[in-house]
């Protein structure tokens, strides 16, 4: 299930003609088959078929799918960790792993308050090296009525959709000559840009903060001294090869701040530095994840390092919340949560530095009377 809706995933392998040994290349599903597949849902439906819960053993589970050949099953069954295995079936027809709750028929579900709506290529669990799925996405909903009013509400959405709108006015665009998730600041677009960009450099300038820029590709080791490279390595291009060392387009600033900090002596008395950038990165995304402005592989980020003494460290964070909610305010955005996130598994940092630090970001928002939450690992 996903919001409002939900999908499921087809796979059609590309298989050999036993008379001739031709390749026959895998069936690509259409609108015309969506029409098709809702028809005979509908007669399903009609045929009011019981919906039978029934609770299984691991084993029997496996047994159950090993017969039917399904390979992509018994991976969902090895990610289940919770018994029993629950399976429903719907009559003598069909089966399937699920947790459930389902209605007690197919009778009861409402033929003219589900609808098919498209369908999309997606890698078996989001890994490009595995098999390319067919997926259909579909929505249901209790009367058809909720469905009209939903439909109605994409339309309006579509209206709105920021990639109609950045081309019909003319303010960006995505060149797929150039490569995917890559933006080009149209002439009017940039404009735009520029003027939020001079708000920005201004607000922090009037909050003492030093404007820096740093390059846009290094030397690798950069990154595995910050320790980026182990943990995000998987979100990172590929590294280019520059007189024999290794050079990484930057994924993000924060070695190069440090970097700056390191290039000369620095006295206690000088804390705190702050500088900010608005920063251009470029991390890899998988292509079927690409989505106008909200996921690219290249954006500009604002970024800002701190450096100050520990005991200067819950003003400064009382100072970043100010200014955030200022830049936010004035774009309309009053209605946010907060969340702490507490040292998750993976971390680097002794314990004495984490209790430290979270305790400042709960002293902050304590000073600042915000209400917020815990996000414990997040």
């Amino acid at each position: 299930w996903i919001d409002n809706g939900f999908y499921y995933d087809f796979y059609f392998p590309e298989t050999t003609d036993p008379s001739t040994g031709e390749t026959i290349p895998s069936r690509k599903l259409s609108e015309a088959d969506l029409k098709l597949i809702k028809k005979e849902m509908d007669k399903i439906i009609s045929k009011d078929y019981p919906i039978v819960r029934k609770e299984v053993t691991r084993d029997e589970a496996r047994e159950m799918i090993q017969a039917i050949g399904e390979p992509f099953k018994l991976e969902i069954l090895d990610s289940i960790k919770t018994e029993p295995i629950t399976i429903y079936s719907i009559g003598e027809e069909w089966w399937d792993l699920c947790a459930g709750p389902h209605v007690e028929s197919t009778g009861q579900l409402p033929k003219k308050a589900i609808q098919l709506q498209s369908v999309a290529g997606a890698y078996w669990r989001g890994d490009e090296k595995r098999e390319m799925l067919q997926r259909i996405y579909a929505t249901a909903w209790k009367d058809p009525k909720q469905l009209k009013q939903y439909k109605r509400m994409l339309e309006e959405a579509k209206k709105r959709d920021h990639r109609t709108l950045g081309k019909k006015l003319d303010l960006f665009s995505i060149q797929e000559d150039a490569g995917g998730g890559l933006v080009f600041w149209h002439p009017k677009g940039s404009t735009i840009r520029r003027k939020i960009e001079d708000f920005w450099k201004q607000q922090h300038i009037d909050q003492n903060y030093d404007i820096v820029y740093t390059p846009h590709i290094a030397n690798l080791d950069l990154w595995k001294t910050s320790g980026h490279f182990d943990f995000y390595k998987e979100g990172m291009f590929d590294q280019m090869e520059v007189e024999n060392e290794q050079y990484q387009i930057k994924p993000m600033n924060c070695p190069f701040h440090c970097l700056m900090y390191k290039d000369a002596i620095r006295s206690y008395r000088d804390l705190p530095f702050r500088w900010g950038e608005l920063g251009t990165v470029y991390r890899y995304e998988r292509s079927g994840t690409l989505h106008g402005l909200f996921r690219v592989r290249g954006f500009t980020q604002d970024d800002a390092h701190i450096f100050c003494l520990p005991e200067q460290l819950q003003d400064e964070i009382v100072g970043v919340l100010k200014l955030t909610r200022s830049i936010l305010s004035r774009f309309g955005f009053e209605k946010y949560e907060l969340m702490i996130s507490t040292r998750p598994e993976k971390s680097v940092g002794s314990d004495q530095i984490w209790e430290d630090a979270t305790e400042a970001l709960v002293g902050a928002l304590d000073e600042l009377g915000w209400e917020y939450g815990t996000d414990e690992g997040g």
